[in-house]
């Protein structure tokens, strides 16, 4: 069963061709990769398929719905969330609060429930802090709540904002280069984290990564973006079989990225 479908995307800036007729699908609880150099057009991919930027040309659908033109609002309240490249958290909230803010759209009160604090408003509250509370826990922030993320290490931040996706309750992930800037030992922890997620949600995945460790470890599918152009899709054993996808990425400096 297909969870997203992405047909015949375009996206220029200027005279510059962003993406260019770029197709792909990701099925029920796939785990896909997107890889390409430095430029590929990648995150700008993301962007399209989130809202951030207006398609050219092309259609976007999930669970079988057209979301091309939405707001990124409702793009999120239909079930696609996701992380970015450089984290955005929300400073003067703690971390608890981080979460909350994302699963409050979700809580069900109305607006006279907030202006005369109903017991329903009060009700939900609680179990929106209790729900964000066991995201925090189940990436591993448990005692973390009351700190303020720019007080957290690098690897900790990657990890609540994966806490601030869980709790829009996705259909589908997609997280926009989450190693980057971890180090050797925290690349291994995240991938286990996806995995167990992954396990225990009913999510799909879609993952931009640099380190081949974690497309390779994770993906059962890999699309190699180039110059905004699909250059290739296969499994991790047929990507880093093909010649092109190797041509593509000589030059590149850093070893990560080796296929």
């Amino acid at each position: 069963m297909s969870r997203l479908e992405v047909n015949n995307l375009y996206k220029s800036f200027g005279g510059v061709k962003a993406i260019e007729d770029v197709s792909f699908q990701v099925n029920d609880r796939q785990v896909v990769g997107i890889i390409g150099p430095n430029g590929a057009g990648k995150t700008t991919a993301f962007n399209l398929l989130t809202g951030v930027y207006p398609l050219d040309q092309g259609s976007v659908i999930l669970d079988g719905k057209e979301i091309s033109g939405l707001p990124q609002y409702q793009i999120a309240q239909m079930g696609m969330a996701r992380t970015f490249q450089n984290i955005r958290l929300f400073r003067g909230l703690n971390c608890l609060e981080n979460v909350m803010t994302a699963a409050d759209p979700y809580s069900g009160y109305n607006l006279l429930d907030v202006f005369f604090f109903s017991g329903n408003k009060r009700k939900r509250e609680r179990e929106v802090r209790d729900l964000s509370m066991h995201y925090l826990e189940r990436v591993g922030l448990a005692g973390y709540e009351n700190e303020k993320p720019e007080n957290l290490s690098y690897g900790l931040q990657r990890k609540l904002e994966l806490a601030r996706a869980l709790a829009t309750n996705p259909k589908i992930l997609l997280l926009d280069e989450p190693a980057a800037g971890l180090n050797p030992s925290e690349v291994q922890g995240f991938i286990g984290l996806i995995r167990e997620l992954h396990l225990e949600f009913t999510f799909s995945i879609l993952i931009i990564e640099h380190r081949m460790e974690v497309i390779m470890g994770l993906c059962s599918n890999i699309f190699v973006l180039n110059f905004g152009k699909l250059l290739a899709s296969g499994t991790p054993a047929e990507i880093q079989e093909n010649r092109s996808v190797t041509e593509a990425y000589i030059g590149e400096e850093d070893e990560a990225c080796s296929i």
